[in-house]
């Protein structure tokens, strides 16, 4: 009996090491074909310029990202992740984009309409050089709502990029986060990067517009049921003073200053940014 479980432990530790290797051959599989897109001469010289600050080939292997998965994109706006997302999925996986509402929602809102055309655009694109691109599916994001609403534990990964402030500034930050958790499957990956907010004390920070507070993200997203399992520096910027007269629109890409002090923030390069990976929890089956 004795030969018999050694045999079975010896059998089991093999496996594991098999598929561990397995894996580690598929990650570096999957990063070298991350790294072929984000280098895509195609994305043009503006977008390959970001991959210094943005890191996406990084930033996506922290999230876990794979090639099978189903994944949700939240507010795309020019595309700049999703050349990068939907190429990676179109064969194996699915990619969902959340735009903007197309219709602006608020006629009178010039943000809003500016954001939609954005939108409009990317999806012209998409549907343009659906080759490239495969089939993505497509919904709005009207915080906190999805229109049409999406159904429960659907998504294997939901990212959004820069997105979290905007939420917070209307008052729906909480309800957003709380829709997010719904349509994540158990076990699912929630990736945020966010412009990080000046840390002043362990209760307090200093938050111009555009940074969020990295302790206040967490508990929010923690309130409504994730779980924090992993948090990088991967996208921090400490040239970023977070002091500026416009906020984070500052500094590039936007440069809101226009051509006062150019030079000196194209030096400092985009913002000091959080990346956080926050899990779904897989609730305990109850045995009755």
């Amino acid at each position: 009996m004795k030969k018999i479980t050694t045999s079975i432990v010896i059998v089991s530790l093999l496996q594991v090491l098999f598929c561990s290797s397995a894996f580690a051959k598929d990650t570096a599989l999957w990063q070298e074909r991350l790294t072929e897109l984000a280098e895509n001469p195609k994305r043009g010289a503006a977008h390959l310029h970001r991959n210094q600050y943005r890191n996406p080939v990084e930033t996506l292997t922290f999230f876990g990202l794979e090639p099978q998965m189903s994944v949700l994109e939240l507010w795309p706006v020019r595309g700049w992740y999703t050349e990068i997302l939907a190429p990676f999925l179109k064969d194996q996986g699915q990619l969902t984009v959340a735009h903007f509402r197309l219709d602006g929602g608020n006629a009178n809102d010039e943000r809003s309409l500016f954001w939609a055309r954005l939108s409009s655009r990317l999806e012209q694109r998409i549907l343009q050089q659906e080759a490239e691109f495969g089939p993505v599916a497509r919904v709005a994001l009207d915080p906190p709502q999805f229109i049409p609403a999406l159904a429960p534990n659907q998504f294997d990964m939901v990212l959004s990029f820069r997105n979290a402030h905007i939420w917070d500034q209307r008052g729906h930050l909480l309800a957003t986060m709380q829709n997010l958790y719904e349509i994540i499957k158990p076990g699912g990956v929630l990736g945020m990067v966010e412009h990080r907010a000046a840390r002043v004390t362990e209760l307090t920070s200093y938050a111009v517009e555009g940074y969020t507070d990295e302790a206040y993200l967490i508990a929010v997203a923690e309130r409504v049921g994730f779980q924090l399992v992993a948090s990088s520096e991967i996208n921090a910027n400490p040239k970023d003073t977070k002091d500026y007269t416009k906020g984070v629109y500052t500094l590039p890409p936007t440069l809101a200053l226009g051509l006062e002090d150019r030079d000196y923030y194209l030096n400092i390069g985009e913002s000091d940014r959080m990346t956080l990976k926050f899990i779904k929890p897989i609730t305990a089956l109850s045995i009755n």
